[in-house]
């Protein structure tokens, strides 16, 4: 077996070990971030995370050709099932953030939009939600095994 065999090989064989730490490690990151998140909007706005995320998706629509999401679109934009995407916008619809309406080209569509309200409630929200998600980073950047995950998460924010 040759040298380059052997490192391969030793390549191979380590990297699950270290593709799964990886894992847990963007996972717990994720975990903190969203928990503090949560606690800030529940606290200061009445609103979850996932509320946050399908209001602000779906304030990005726009008239134009593709400009509306359907419900499985949101779902994956949010990382929902599209069953519980559907029951967290009746909830929000209830709450008189969101209201739907049939598609005007094709009747089995429904279209999902942002009330005046929920424009209002994102806006006041939006500041709390970025204030949150810098404070979580800055205290995962103390942790070294979240820290490169961090400078990551920043370098996208960056460029972006």
């Amino acid at each position: 077996m040759t040298q380059r065999t052997r490192e391969t090989t030793t390549t191979r064989e380590a990297a699950p070990g270290g593709l799964a730490q990886g894992w847990c490690a963007l996972s717990a990151l994720h975990g903190r971030i969203e928990s503090h998140i949560e606690r800030a909007l529940q606290a200061r706005h009445g609103l979850s995370v996932r509320e946050f995320s399908v209001i602000n998706v779906l304030s990005e629509q726009h008239d134009g050709p593709g400009g509306h999401l359907r419900m499985h679109q949101v779902a994956d934009s949010v990382v929902l099932s599209q069953s519980a995407t559907t029951r967290l916008v009746t909830r929000l619809e209830e709450r008189g953030l969101l209201a739907r309406y049939l598609c005007p080209d094709d009747r089995r569509g429904i279209y999902t939009n942002v009330t005046p309200d929920g424009l209002r409630l994102l806006e006041e929200a939006r500041p709390t939600h970025d204030s949150a998600l810098r404070e979580a980073l800055r205290d995962a950047a103390q942790r070294p095994e979240l820290a490169p995950l961090v400078t990551a998460v920043e370098t996208l924010g960056a460029s972006a």
